[in-house]
């Protein structure tokens, strides 16, 4: 991975990190499904006037959009809203590092080394010694149905990652180059009709109303952070990421990411961590450094 790529990953790792604290704050005055809703809305408007459309089948897409965009953060967004704090909301949705490796193998027949796999396998450790310290200690007790709506959420990234890789993919057996920002663009068109129809049934129809006449500044701030910051400049920095390089190597950089959440939950939601997460946390640290030294071999390569 060059010095540019490297730089785009820390940006990449750095917004997605605050991302879960926003979304908490959002939560707080705007309902979980109108929230995804009205962040693919601004996602996508005005946007969608001045990006020209992907260069790949619209039915990539309408996919992409229904997986990332209503799949997982329906999931994310509503075991956020039922009790599950930013900062192991951030952890445990890393799973997806280990489920786009083994999607990539078998649909893009790419190939994992021992090295992956054993970072991959320390970093389950880590991440099933977060989740049996969040279910059982008293400072971050978890909801069951919370920890099974985020293990939904990465499964639809992790095929939202595929899809994302086939476009490219075939758009470069023609001879041309797919935009992923403009895919980020146009699959968010896809999100904001499920979601509201969403929002409408687990909400009455007075409340999302009330709720859109009386948005106060904190929840305003939340929707364009998460439509600008989160998705139009994060996705379109992870498609280019999983465009450029195999799966197995893309994938992991975001367990990163649970790094910048917890600094920012404990700052911002004054969130804790038991010494068992914090355990869990160095450990899923330790896999992604195995799983993906090449990422870190700039810097050997400048030592005096």
């Amino acid at each position: 991975m060059n010095k540019k790529d490297i730089l785009l990953s820390t940006i990449l790792v750095t917004l997605w990190g605050v991302n879960f604290t926003v979304i908490k704050l959002g939560l707080d005055g705007v309902p979980s499904m109108l929230l995804v809703s009205l962040r693919y809305l601004l996602t996508s408007f005005p946007a969608v006037f001045f990006v020209k459309k992907p260069k790949t089948d619209m039915k990539y897409v309408v996919l992409y959009g229904l997986t990332v965009g209503v799949g997982q953060f329906a999931c994310l967004f509503y075991a956020m809203q039922i009790g599950i704090p930013a900062g192991i909301a951030s952890v445990v949705l890393q799973i997806q590092a280990f489920i786009s490796p083994l999607m990539a193998m078998f649909f893009l027949k790419e190939k994992i080394n021992s090295k992956q796999i054993s970072g991959f396998i320390i970093s389950a450790a880590g991440l099933i010694l977060i989740a049996t310290a969040s279910t059982g200690d008293s400072i971050n007790r978890v909801p069951v149905s919370a920890f099974i709506l985020m293990l939904a959420a990465p499964c639809f990234w992790a095929a939202s990652n595929m899809i994302a890789r086939i476009a490219s993919d075939k758009a470069a057996l023609k001879g041309e180059r797919l935009n992923m920002i403009s895919l980020v663009v146009w699959s968010g068109l896809v999100p904001p009709v499920p979601m509201m129809g969403l929002a409408l049934i687990l909400d009455k129809p007075e409340t999302i109303l009330n709720v859109l006449l009386n948005l106060n500044s904190v929840s305003i701030f939340a929707v364009f952070y998460l439509a600008y910051a989160a998705t139009l400049i994060g996705y379109g920095i992870w498609s280019i990421l999983i465009a450029s390089y195999p799966m197995s190597k893309v994938a992991p950089i975001p367990l990163l990411v649970p790094i910048v959440a917890l600094l920012s939950a404990r700052i911002v939601l004054s969130e804790q961590l038991s010494p068992l997460q914090w355990t869990g946390f160095i450990v899923i640290l330790s896999g992604l450094v195995i799983a993906n030294t090449k990422l870190f071999n700039i810097f050997s390569k400048n030592k005096i």
